[in-house]
This record gives C-alpha cells, structure tokens and sequence, in this order.
C-alpha cells in the first residue's frame, strides 16, 4: 500500500500537484481508513487532501485514471479464446478481481492483497497464457513492475530495457524453451504459444508506455523551465517569452505563499517585563507566565528604480514582473524607469490589469535615448527622495554604464541615509563592474547590497530575501 500510494504522489508531482510531505502523510492516513477496494471513495477522499485548486483537481482526477487503469488484460486475445473453445467463459474474469472495484497495483508499485512470494515461477507463465487467466496476468504483470522499478522509467528511450526485464521477470526464458520444446512434437501448439508470447510482449510494452507518461508527464517541460531560470535574461530567445512568463507566475505564487502572513518572530533572550508582569498580577508578582519580546516581520515598502536601456531592458522587464505579480505581499510598491531622464510607472501598472501591456509601454516611453545615472537621480530626486523613509527598501536595477558622465553618487549617499535599505542589482558578472565606462566603484559604497543578478534564479533569490528580512 505504501508504494502505491507513494508512486501515486511521484506521478501527481510530475503533472504539476504540488503535495508537500504533511499531505503525503494525510494520504497515507485516508488509504488506511478506506483501503484501496473501492475506487471512487478513494478517488474522492485522496482529492480532498492532494488538490488545492481547479486545475490541481482536473490534474488529480486525470492522473488517478490513468495510474488505477489497470486493462492490460481485460479482453482475451482470439488465439486464447479459440484454443480454449469455451463461448461461456466469462470475459473479463480479470476485472471482477481487479477491475473498478478492487484496485490492482500499477506503476511498479506492487499490488494490494497480494502475497509475498514475488513474481509466479517461470513455467506458470505458459498455463496462464494457454489458460487466458487474465487476473494472474495482471498480478504477474504488476510484481515485475514492481521488481524492474518501472516507476523510475524517465526517458522514452527506456522503453525496450524495461519491457526486456519484466518480460524476463515473468519467465520469458522458460516460455522461450517450451516453445522450442514443442517445435519437434507439436508444431500447431508451439505457434499459438509463441502468437501469445507476442501478444504479451505488446501488452508489456503498452503498460511501460504508459507508466512512461505518467511519470515523465512534464518532465520536458520541467527541464526546459529549470534551464531558463537559471540562464542569463539577456540571452532569452523570444520564442521562450511565453514559458518565461509562466514561470515568473511560478515563482511569484510560491513566494506568496511563503510570505503571505505577517509573522511575528520571537526575540529569544529578551523577556518583556511590562507584558511579563501584567500577565502575572492574579498571582501576586510570581512569574508562572513568561513573555518575550517579539519583532514583528510586516510587509515591505519597496522603491524599484530600473535602467530600461539596451540589454538591461530585459532584466528590468522580469524584475517588475515579479514586483507586480507580488500585489499580495507587496502592495506598496513604486517604479521608476529610466535610460536619460527618470520617470514614474507606479500609475501605469496600477491603471493597466495587463502586466506585459504595461511593461511594453513602460520600455517604450522610458527606454531611449543615453544611459545617464546622474540625471536619473537627480529625477528620483525630485520625483520621491522625500517619500523614502526608515520602512523603505529601494531597488536599484542597473550596469552602471553612465557613458562617463557624472553618476551623482552625492544623491546615492542621500537616498542611503534616509531608506531602510539599498541594494543594487547588476546584470552583468563582477568581474565587469568596474571595467570600461562602469561607475560601480563610486556608486557600490552607499549601498548596503550589491550583487549580480542576471537569472529568473537570481531575481527569486533577491525578492525572497527582501520578504524575509522586511521590517
């Protein structure tokens, strides 16, 4: 029961149910209180502790159809049935056992009631197939799943070794030499025992193909996703701006989850004496209660100020993507956009509900024209120095390229004096910070943090930290 439902949760996994292990353990509780003999009170109870969301639900309800089809053997093939001679004999004599009620155990995962003594011996496997005894093709055929670990097939061209090895589990040597055997004494017994042999290894192959599909269902996907969020923004071809996005809403969801409460950390060591006390009074001043002091972990205040020239444009471009797909834990949030002169785009995300609209047209107002540091902060300046405060973490997004003009890290020095944080964010490796017209020398003092940050993977990590550490 454990490794069914266990491969059952790797299979939701790989079509995109999140289950975290606190679920996995609530599933394995449900499987104990309703057993896996009925079908769809286990269908039911597992979806109300596995899937969230709608799309997690359809997910669920096509992934449990799929893993508990178990028909391999349903039908008798015509060789079978003509060699048994029998019209009354019953045809799905494999699906009373283990057909919609009882649920057989697929995905190599071993089968429910059956006992331990492991794959039938190898010259069963001729009566089973000359007696067309689907049931104990199906109890074979999921024990040498079980043996040949076929829940860890992962790649399409495993198809054949996994076929190979459960046919040879199953007894296809023995099967091979009585075929042999009966080549000399009866010929028209060796053909239909060699016509079933093929058919079986058709049904095994169909079974790997589709355990194949149920473990690997994104698994192309998956890598194409974990491949893009960690290569370098500037090098994203456009036809991958779609999976981008998708994966920045990803990303986005799972940071709100995380960060979505405000938290109230404990300062250990600390005891609040006045809180202490109060708590105390009805026992005359003697501290059976103990309270400490707790800082509160609220949501950030959070400036963006973003080159939007040149190859910077496309890492500023995912940087306000995550900022604005963060309203939940982020809602204060203003932009700034600049390639000469600075200028706002907090009322152009607020006013357009389409993020990618709003990006375009930001890019398209504030992205001409001769990177200049200095006269974006004089800009920022006048625009917003007076609203930056104690509570406010202002992000800077840039390569510091100021074409050799005057960088004005005077007004740096002042918005550093004056916000919680300042951290800067440069696309391009270290290495290069300070090389050709790059003012990073003069500019990296004033603040507190200053990193490459090229990647979706680096965007992530920045954002979560800031949520983490906010005050």
């Amino acid at each position: 029961m454990t490794e069914v439902l266990g491969d059952f949760i790797r299979a939701l996994r790989a079509a995109d149910v999140r289950v975290s292990t606190s679920e996995s353990i609530d599933a394995g509780r449900v499987v104990d209180l309703v057993g896996l003999g009925e079908r769809e009170i286990l269908r039911h109870a597992l979806s109300q502790v596995l899937a969230k969301t709608e799309d997690e639900k359809q997910a669920f309800r096509d992934t449990f159809d799929r893993y508990f089809a178990f028909d391999q053997f349903k039908a008798k093939s015509e060789a079978t049935a003509e060699q048994q001679g029998d019209a009354e004999r019953e045809p799905n004599a494999g699906e009373t056992q283990n057909g919609s009620g009882g649920m057989p155990g697929p995905g190599g995962g071993g089968t429910e009631g059956q006992p331990s003594g492991g794959a039938p011996a190898p010259q069963d496997l001729v009566a089973m197939l000359e007696g067309g005894d689907q049931a104990a093709l199906q109890m074979a055929l999921a024990e040498a799943a079980r043996q040949a670990q076929l829940n860890r097939i992962r790649l399409f061209t495993q198809r054949g070794m996994y076929t190979r090895r459960m046919m040879e589990i199953m007894g296809l040597d023995a099967l091979n030499d009585e075929i042999e055997r009966r080549e000399s004494s009866d010929p028209a017994g060796a053909e239909r025992l060699s016509a079933a042999r093929d058919a079986l290894r058709e049904q095994v192959r169909d079974y790997v193909e589709k355990q194949l599909e149920i473990f690997t269902a994104n698994a192309g996907r998956q890598l194409r996703e974990e491949v893009l969020s960690q290569v370098r923004l500037s090098n994203v071809d456009r036809s991958d701006m779609k999976v981008m996005r998708t994966l920045v809403a990803k990303m986005a969801k799972r940071l709100v989850a995380l960060h979505s409460r405000r938290r109230k950390v404990e300062r250990r060591g600390q005891l609040d004496m006045r809180r202490t006390i109060r708590a105390n009074v009805e026992f005359d001043g003697l501290f059976f209660h103990t309270i400490w002091k707790q800082q509160k972990i609220d949501r950030p205040k959070v400036v963006a100020i973003c080159d939007v020239s040149g190859s910077v444009a496309q890492v500023a471009r995912f940087l306000l993507m995550f900022l604005y797909s963060l309203q939940e834990v982020l809602p204060r949030v203003r932009s700034f956009a600049f390639s000469g002169q600075l200028g706002e785009t907090t009322e152009l995300f607020e006013r357009e509900r389409d993020i990618e609209k709003a990006l375009a047209r930001a890019l398209m107002e504030h992205g001409g024209g001769s990177t200049d540091y200095g006269q974006a902060f004089l800009d920022f300046e006048r625009l917003a120095l007076d609203d930056v405060d104690h509570r406010t973490t202002v992000l800077i997004l840039g390569d510091a390229r100021s074409n050799y003009g005057n960088p004005r890290g005077d007004i740096l020095k002042k918005i550093h004096a004056r916000a919680r944080r300042v951290i800067w964010l440069n696309p391009e490796p270290r290495s290069l910070w300070n090389s050709g017209d790059s003012e990073m020398k003069r500019l990296a003092p004033y603040c507190d943090t200053a990193k490459t940050c090229a990647s979706l993977k680096d965007l992530e990590r920045v954002i979560s930290e800031l949520l983490r550490h906010a005050a």
